[in-house]
């Protein structure tokens, strides 16, 4: 498993972008927030216990981010709570699917719009595991705007640096 230094530096490295990296606030949330929508809609019961899909997904991706970096799991932990919370009151409204897809496509566009500005492809078109590392990621700068995490940044920040203009390079030669 890649260590959280070389799974952010490398989502940073397409992330450098000021404009791109806001975009990715609002778009990763709707995305992730539809995902657990559609989730939730597949429910099951384990000892009598009624769960769904959607807090599958959590637990697997929290006990990921835990195993990267705690203090991020943690701050993603805070911010997943809602998001499931939510997400299962709209999987038992009426229209949870045109509600989910809506708001899945609209926070791709704005994902989309972020790379623009930024003139680089998503990280996920390489390794589709930084899909996972999005939520993280903006934990990440999170943190880092509060001050929290210094050192963190300052290891991910230049490698993410000099692999973008290693992938600039290879553009122009290519």
């Amino acid at each position: 498993m890649k260590s959280a230094v070389e799974q952010l530096s490398t989502y940073k490295s397409v992330h450098l972008n000021p404009k791109n990296i806001r975009t990715h606030f609002f778009g990763v949330p709707m995305i992730i927030w539809s995902v657990f929508v559609m989730l939730a809609t597949i429910r099951f019961e384990v000892a009598g216990l009624p769960l769904s899909s959607a807090i599958v997904l959590m637990l697997i991706s929290l006990a990921y981010y835990y195993k990267l970096h705690v203090r991020l799991a943690l701050g993603l932990t805070i911010f997943i709570i809602p998001v499931f919370y939510t997400a299962n009151i709209v999987a038992l409204s009426d229209y949870p699917f045109a509600i989910a897809i809506t708001t899945f496509v609209v926070g791709w566009i704005i994902q989309f719009i972020g790379h623009k500005y930024e003139k680089a492809k998503p990280a996920f078109i390489d390794d589709l595991n930084q899909l996972l590392i999005g939520p993280f990621f903006l934990m990440a700068e999170l943190y880092f705007m509060f001050g929290w995490e210094k050192q963190l940044d300052a290891q991910i920040t230049p490698i993410a640096r000099d692999k973008r203009r290693a992938l600039e390079a290879a553009k122009r030669t290519a």
